[in-house]
């Protein structure tokens, strides 16, 4: 594939402040000609913002969760899709212009190099309470695939196609990132990290932070659960009796 053969889909919910520079780096990216914004049941101007700076947008009533909003997001572009299906690139919607350096991401992907590419951000920001999850990810990815994910969590991935299809249907949640990796290497996709200069807004240690985190971990260790029979013994063991 050359010009025109890729898409971006960011999920976004309340991102209204960055999205639109988001959107607009999106899109000066090669081989980029579609990007899509499925608004996570946002309650602030997400959705008028990504439409403002060229985005597609597609709108979830009520907060559904990350890996809803990937499928919606690769839904509408296979609707678009016209001729050979496009590669798909997924951001997040908080990496406002750090989103050009997505070029690198996408390129073994469009070289056939690599059916999945996952990023590796290589300005890290430490995020308090977020290592437990991380080790968590890394190590059941390793225990089920023997890859060595540097970054197992990170969102910013491209995808052919027929990958995506594969990997259906996704984890709930924020396990679809550990769910993907592990899923995708176990039927023969091949899955290269590359690292490239982007950068998250930073998650604090107020108790939002600590909820989110609190729903990655949960996440994180059902999709290891229905991948790995120990994970799966060791939640049940952590479950009430009555």
């Amino acid at each position: 594939m050359t010009a025109g053969d890729t898409a971006v889909v960011i999920p976004a919910r309340n991102e209204a402040d960055r999205i639109g520079l988001t959107v607009a780096s999106a899109r000066g990216l090669p081989g980029v000609d579609l990007v899509v914004v499925v608004d996570d049941g946002s309650t602030d101007q997400t959705g008028r913002v990504a439409r403002a700076a060229g985005a597609k947008v597609m709108r979830h009533s009520r907060n559904r969760g990350k890996a809803a909003a990937m499928e919606t997001g690769a839904e509408a572009v296979r609707l678009l899709d016209d001729g050979a299906a496009r590669h798909l690139l997924f951001l997040d919607a908080d990496l406002a212009a750090t989103a050009e350096a997505a070029a690198a991401l996408a390129e073994p992907v469009r070289a056939g190099l690599a059916d999945m590419t996952i990023a590796a951000f290589t300005n890290r920001v430490k995020l308090a309470g977020h290592g437990v999850v991380v080790r968590l990810s890394r190590d059941g990815i390793r225990r089920a695939t023997g890859f060595e994910a540097t970054q197992p969590l990170n969102g910013q991935r491209c995808l052919t196609r027929e990958a995506f299809e594969a990997a259906r249907p996704l984890a709930h949640g924020f396990g679809v990132e550990t769910a993907l990796t592990i899923d995708l290497i176990r039927k023969g996709f091949r899955v290269v990290e590359v690292e490239v200069d982007m950068a998250h807004r930073a998650t604090g240690s107020d108790w939002r932070s600590q909820v989110h985190r609190a729903r990655q971990l949960r996440d994180v260790a059902l999709a290891l659960a229905v991948r790995e029979p120990v994970v799966a013994a060791n939640l049940a063991k952590l479950r009430p009796r009555r």
